[in-house]
C-alpha cells in the first residue's frame, strides 16, 4: 500500500472539446476539496480561472497563447498548481475518460498498455476520446511518476441487462461495438453512493435520476445498480439537451445527406451544436435565457425538453419494474424549480407527487406527504467521485520495489 501523507492531494481533471476543468482534492476518505477552476475557449481566445474551496477567485481570468498545445497547458496548469498548494504534494491525478468500452468496468491505473486500449476506442468517440486522452498523455511526459487513473462515463452502465445494450442491426456491427454504452456514469455513481444515507428506500429499490444540464441523460436504477439509461452509442441520444437533439429518426440523418448535401462535418456539427434548445428556440442553449424569454419558441423549446424527460421517465419505470424514487440532478434538475415542477405534474399517473412550496424553496425533499414516489434534489459531484476512485486505486497501488 502507497503511504501518504496528511498534506497530500489528488488532481482531477475533465478534459472537453474546448476545456479541462480541474479539481484539487484532500487525499483522505470524504476528501474535502482544495480549489477548482478551468482553462477554456481552448484553441481560441484560451482563459484560466480557479477559486478556493469557498468559491473564492484566486486567478483569472488569465489569458493563455491560443495556439499553446495541451502539453503546454498542462505544464502551466501544473506548475500554477504546484505554486499555491503550500507545500502539499500531488499524489496522482484522475481523469474522467468518456468511453471505457466493454473492457472497463471500473476505474484503472493507466500505463502505456492501457493507454494503447484506450487509444483504440477513439473511432467510436472521435469528438470526445482524444480529447480526454490528450491530458494523460501530456502528464505521463510532464511527470512520469505521477500515478494516473482513467474513470470511465460508461463503467456505471455495464450492469445494464445485454438485451437493454442492443441495437436492432446486424451482429457484426454489435461486435464491431456499436451498442448502447450510456454516459454520465459518474454522476449516476455519485448519487448512487449518497442515497443511501438520504433515502434508504430509494437506495434499495426503483430510482430514476434525471441528469439534467446543457448535456442531459436519465438512468433507471434498482438497487442502485443501472438497468437502463437514455443516452446511447453516443451522447446524442435521448433527452432535448442544450444543442444536441436527443431522440433523433436516424432517417433524418439520411435525409440530411440526401437533400440538403450535408457531409459528414456539417451533420455532426449540426448534431451537437445547433439543436435541441438552441435549435428549437433560436434563441440560446441556456435553460436559464429560455425561462426568463416572453418569446414563444422558448416556451416551445422548455415544453418540448419537458415533454422528452416525461416520456423517458416512463420508460425507465418500466425497465425498472416500477418507481420507488425520482431524483433530480446536474443544472437544471438542481436549480430549475419550474422544470421539476412540470416534470412531477405531469408524472402524476406514476403516482408522482411534489410540494409546491418545497419546490420552489430548493428543498432536497420536494415530494408531497401523500406521494407513492419520493422525490429527491440531490446535487451531483463528478469531481469528487473521481478523486474517490482515484484515492483508493492509489492506496491499492503496492509501493515500489516492496516484495
Amino acid at each position: 500500500m502507497t503511504r501518504k501523507q496528511a498534506t497530500d492531494v489528488i488532481l482531477v481533471l475533465n478534459a472537453g472539446s474546448s476545456s479541462i476543468k480541474f479539481g484539487v482534492f484532500v487525499a483522505a476518505d470524504g476528501g474535502e476539496s482544495v480549489m477548482q477552476g478551468e482553462i477554456e475557449g481552448i484553441g481560441t481566445a484560451s482563459c484560466f480561472h480557479a477559486r478556493d474551496d469557498a468559491g473564492s477567485e484566486i486567478e483569472g481570468p488569465k489569458r493563455i497563447d491560443a495556439d499553446t498545445s495541451v502539453h503546454g497547458l498542462m505544464d502551466i496548469l501544473l506548475e500554477w498548481i504546484e505554486h499555491h498548494l503550500g507545500g502539499r504534494k500531488i499524489i496522482a491525478a484522475g481523469h474522467r475518460v468518456v468511453l471505457g468500452g466493454l473492457e472497463h468496468t471500473a476505474p484503472v491505473l493507466v500505463d502505456a498498455a492501457v493507454l494503447e486500449r484506450l487509444r483504440t476506442l477513439i473511432p467510436l468517440m472521435p469528438m470526445h476520446q482524444p480529447r480526454n486522452l490528450e491530458p494523460i498523455e501530456a502528464l505521463a511526459k510532464l511527470n512520469p511518476k505521477l500515478p494516473q487513473i482513467a474513470c470511465f462515463d460508461t463503467s456505471f452502465h455495464r450492469t445494464m441487462p445485454e438485451v437493454a445494450q442492443l441495437y436492432g442491426l446486424p451482429r457484426r456491427l454489435t461486435e464491431e461495438g456499436v451498442r448502447r454504452y450510456g454516459f454520465h456514469g459518474l454522476s449516476y455513481e455519485y448519487i448512487a453512493s449518497v442515497l443511501p444515507g438520504i433515502d434508504a428506500r430509494a437506495a434499495a429499490g426503483r430510482t430514476v435520476v434525471a441528469h439534467l444540464g446543457s448535456g442531459a441523460s436519465m438512468c433507471a436504477m434498482v438497487g442502485g445498480r443501472s438497468v437502463a439509461t437514455t443516452m446511447g452509442f453516443s451522447p446524442l441520444a435521448g433527452l432535448l439537451m442544450g444543442s444536441r437533439p436527443g431522440e433523433l429518426d436516424p432517417g433524418i440523418v439520411l435525409w440530411l445527406s440526401r437533400a440538403k448535401d450535408m457531409d459528414d462535418e456539417a451533420i455532426e456539427h449540426l448534431l451537437y451544436h445547433d439543436c435541441g434548445l438552441k435549435g428549437v428556440s433560436g434563441i440560446s442553449n441556456d435553460m436559464r435565457d429560455l425561462l426568463s424569454s416572453e418569446d414563444p419558441h422558448a416556451k416551445q423549446a422548455v415544453d418540448l425538453f419537458n415533454y422528452r424527460v416525461c416520456w423517458e421517465l416512463g420508460a425507465l419505470a418500466s425497465a425498472a419494474g416500477g418507481l420507488d424514487a425520482l431524483v433530480f440532478t446536474a443544472g437544471i434538475g438542481e436549480n430549475a424549480a419550474s422544470v421539476r415542477a412540470a416534470v412531477c405534474s405531469q408524472s402524476a399517473w406514476l403516482g408522482v407527487g411534489f410540494d409546491e412550496a418545497a419546490n420552489e424553496a430548493g428543498a432536497e425533499h420536494i415530494s408531497s406527504p401523500t406521494s407513492a414516489v419520493s422525490v429527491w434534489v440531490i446535487p451531483t459531484d463528478e469531481e469528487r467521485m473521481i478523486a474517490a476512485h482515484t484515492l483508493a486505486l492509489v492506496e491499492r497501488r503496492p509501493e515500489r520495489g516492496a516484495a
